[in-house]
């Protein structure tokens, strides 16, 4: 679960708030797609939720505890996966893992037990052994989403997740994102691709300069709109959402 009460984030001496008092709920069992243009306020607001900057003024919590108030613990219940991943160049892709899980207290059976599954669905397990200064963007992305899944966060949290992945890797990402929910996780994500989120999300939100415009099923977006109908679609609720 995820809440946000009334959070605010500014930068620089403008004033102007990148985040304008968000306010959002995110159930268990949820994959919960986070929209908006670019300079919405969308990484911005990931990064609050995942403890890495902190809000002006509100309250950010993960599965009941709060980001500002308990930090490691809050960050135990994450995996986040930044928009531009940069794993440990020096390090193979193997070790950044166990780096990971050491980080995380994942005990040895669970490594043992999980890790073989994710590297050869991720289709890594050729790639695992070799510096991660030879990877490919898709490559370090596809380490840095089994580092974070390893230690079972009940909250993961995907900045442009399939940015760089080729078509096998964006199906595999899939499957795992609904796999995870099923098991009673939260996954929030942002993306452009709106074609995706429409037939993967479980509700979604659309941010514009910073402040929620809409929330919900899409369905209840549709309703909103105040045109029901299949020909609807998400792309078409985005750009009327967010026109200047």
């Amino acid at each position: 679960m995820i809440w946000l009460g009334n959070v605010s984030k500014s930068y620089g001496k403008s004033g102007v708030p990148a985040v304008d008092r968000l306010q959002l709920t995110v159930s268990p069992g949820e994959i919960f797609g986070f929209l908006g243009p670019n300079g919405a306020g969308k990484t911005t607001t990931i990064k609050m939720i995942a403890g890495i900057i902190q809000p002006d003024t509100g309250v950010v919590e993960v599965d009941h505890t709060s980001v500002s108030d308990r930090p490691l613990e809050a960050k135990r219940k994450i995996g986040y996966v930044p928009d531009s991943p940069e794993p440990f160049a020096k390090l193979t892709g193997r070790e950044y893992i166990q780096f990971m899980a050491d980080i995380y207290q994942v005990p040895l059976e669970k490594r043992q037990k999980h890790l073989p599954g994710l590297l050869e669905r991720f289709g890594m397990e050729e790639n695992a052994n070799q510096l991660i200064q030879g990877y490919s963007r898709g490559m370090k992305q596809k380490i840095t989403l089994i580092a974070t899944l390893l230690h079972e966060p009940s909250v993961w949290i995907l900045d442009e997740p399939m940015v760089g992945l080729d078509p096998r890797a964006s199906a595999v990402l899939k499957e795992e994102m609904r796999r995870h929910c099923d098991r009673g996780n939260t996954v929030f994500f942002s993306t452009h691709v709106l074609e995706v989120a429409e037939r993967l999300c479980d509700r979604v939100a659309i941010l514009n300069e910073g402040r929620l415009v809409s929330s919900g099923k899409l369905e209840d977006l549709r309703r909103g709109s105040g045109h029901v109908s299949d020909e609807n679609t998400l792309e078409n609720l985005f750009m009327g959402l967010t026109e200047s």
